[in-house]
């Protein structure tokens, strides 16, 4: 069963309210066991899809995860990419920037870590961090940035510098796909009561999660733009219901399978040439004493 994953797909130009878009919808997929037995089998398909974007060296994939606190980034990467063969897999988790990264724009760090051909990268966070968290708390002040670079258009400037950078990537072979899981405030809330109650949860909680929650308006308006201004046709925002974790999983990977069946990779093809000197080895060996 295909999702129709074009309904997932965030419309640019705020032609979308995010407030309005179901945090629990499940796409007519009526139980937890059919999700899960659908996701083990696009796990088999986006193993051999991987295996083909590795040997054919031509494109790379960067999916891109952003979401608030608890809705489940770690664990759709955990299970959506345990099929995948870390040889051709990169995986990075943006934290504070350091003071290196600091002294250089901020998608110097991020360019560093883009994927390279025939390999897929996952980026837990990424640039538009410097959109989201940086917005929200101001943090923008803090970046060395000079003074007369801080106005009143600072977030449609860099909506336009991402825009520019992922449309570069694209250009080179880079195919981008953006998630945003989409928790509700109140599935938030019993995730963190229950990584309270639970003592082999207790190491995912910080007092600074509840903390953020007194932002939670600010954070879906601030997503809610990046999100508008940066959803293009070469590099779409998906926006994901994320209160039930199988459905997530499940239709994370439903994009990620036809994403790459569009790319429709292949194994290389061997020349005449290549193929007699195949044969040649091939007799080589079998002549060993």
């Amino acid at each position: 069963m295909n999702i129709n994953i074009s309904e997932f797909i965030a419309k640019p130009s705020n032609k979308f309210n995010l407030s309005k878009i179901k945090t629990d919808y499940t796409a007519r997929i009526d139980s937890k066991e059919k999700a899960e037995k659908l996701l083990k089998q696009n796990i088999e398909t986006m193993t051999e899809l991987q295996d083909k974007l590795y040997a054919q060296n031509k494109y790379s994939l960067l999916i891109i995860f952003q979401a608030m606190d608890a809705a489940g980034k770690d664990g759709a990467i955990k299970h959506v990419m345990s099929g995948l063969n870390p040889q051709g897999t990169q995986v990075y988790s943006f934290k504070q920037p350091s003071k290196e990264e600091l002294d250089h724009g901020y998608l110097w760090r991020i360019q560093k870590a883009v994927p390279e051909r025939g390999r897929i990268g996952i980026f837990n966070r990424s640039h538009y961090e410097e959109v989201l968290i940086v917005r929200v708390h101001n943090l923008v002040r803090f970046q060395q940035l000079p003074e007369e670079l801080i106005d009143d258009n600072i977030w449609e400037k860099r909506f336009r510098q991402i825009n520019d950078f992922e449309r570069y990537l694209y250009e080179n072979g880079t195919v981008i796909i953006k998630f945003f899981l989409n928790i509700s405030k109140e599935e938030q809330k019993k995730r963190f009561l229950s990584r309270i109650e639970d003592p082999s949860k207790n190491w995912k909680f910080s007092a600074a999660d509840v903390d953020e929650r007194k932002y939670w308006n600010d954070y879906m308006k601030a997503y809610q733009e990046a999100i508008s201004a940066t959803s293009t046709k070469y590099a779409p925002w998906y926006i994901i219901p994320a209160d039930k974790k199988w459905f997530a999983r499940l239709l994370v990977s439903e994009v990620i399978v036809q994403t790459m069946k569009e790319l429709n990779p292949d194994y290389p093809k061997l020349s005449d040439e290549q193929i007699s000197q195949l044969q040649k080895c091939k007799e080589i060996l079998l002549n060993e004493k």
